[in-house]
């Protein structure tokens, strides 16, 4: 019973504080747009462009920043809200890019395996005010498609005394994801390659490693390689919708609240395996903040750094085209 009375509570904050952000030209949802509160904080839209807010749920909270791939950034302050937000899309940023796509051309598939751990140790724990990216390097001077992007889960047992067994009852998770695809402007992330909302929702049935198929987007490899990234969402339902969750715990003490981000599963096991440090991380809600090599100096205080873990271990499949 007491679980009852708390979902309806939450529920009932909820249902009288949806808000919705559109496409100011066609109307159409903005999925999964950022919605940061400038304090390194946030949340985001679902697919339908909606999310949550209301003084009760974040009562400190004075100014939302609003982004989405392929639109202005917007400033609203909280008592000018209203149940629908219009954004001014622009897509004016890609470089044009003119490639000879011929239909039937050969190629050949190479695959660069990803790096598997389940060791919870040796996992970062993902939050929704991070993203991770990855670098990858053009590896012929022919044209290259990527054709899919291997993301490995650290899966956690039920039975922390059978976690070793691979046959251990694993716990269950559903989770959204959303992925990006970066220019490499001087060793680190710049334009993105697609303006294109590309997501998935990873479950602990999709095993230790999922394989997110980008055949369909049409992204070749530039000259100077590309990087990936990865950024949580939240957790959905058994639909896979996204879930209206607080993203943050507080902690009060005598004089001030702590927010804590909320980890969310599951885990993103981490690698020393990888010839160079090739992972970057940002943190997504605080405003202009830039991409920072994972390493030792760089002001993150982490354990894996500690292990000499300074990469996740993306794998990456490749189309190699033949010359006609």
């Amino acid at each position: 019973m007491p679980k009852i009375v708390f979902f309806v509570l939450i529920l009932s904050q909820f249902c009288t504080s949806q808000i919705k952000v559109i496409d100011s030209t066609s109307s159409y949802p903005v999925s999964y747009a950022t919605i940061s509160f400038g304090n390194g904080n946030g949340i985001f839209a679902d697919d339908e462009g909606v999310f949550f807010f209301t003084e009760k749920l974040y009562p400190d909270i004075d100014s939302l920043y609003i982004s989405a791939l392929g639109f202005k950034d917007l400033t609203i302050a909280t008592s000018n809200l209203s149940n629908t937000i219009k954004m001014l899309p622009h897509a004016d940023e890609l470089d044009e890019v003119v490639i000879n796509v011929r239909r039937n051309r050969k190629y050949k598939k190479e695959t660069l395996k990803p790096y598997l751990d389940d060791d919870y140790y040796n996992s970062w724990l993902p939050t929704i005010e991070s993203e991770i990216a990855v670098y990858f390097a053009k590896t012929s001077s022919k044209d290259q498609q990527i054709s899919s992007v291997l993301f490995p889960i650290a899966l956690e047992s039920k039975d922390w005394k059978k976690r070793n067994r691979s046959n251990s009852e694993k716990k269950p998770f559903s989770t959204l994801f959303k992925v990006k695809f970066y220019a490499n402007n001087k060793g680190y992330p710049g334009k993105v390659l697609t303006y294109q909302t590309i997501v998935f929702r990873a479950t602990e049935k999709n095993g230790d490693v999922y394989a997110l198929d980008v055949n369909d987007y049409d992204l070749y490899v530039p000259n100077n390689g590309f990087f990936v990234s990865l950024q949580v969402l939240g957790y959905t339902d058994k639909s896979g919708k996204l879930l209206p969750n607080k993203k943050y715990k507080e902690i009060k003490s005598k004089n001030s609240v702590v927010k804590i981000p909320t980890n969310f599963r599951p885990l993103l096991p981490f690698t020393d395996e990888m010839d160079t440090k090739r992972t970057y991380v940002k943190r997504v809600f605080i405003n202009g903040n830039e991409w920072l090599k994972f390493d030792n100096g760089n002001g993150f205080e982490s354990s894996l750094l500690k292990k000499n873990l300074f990469n996740y271990g993306i794998g990456i499949t490749y189309k190699t085209f033949k010359d006609d």
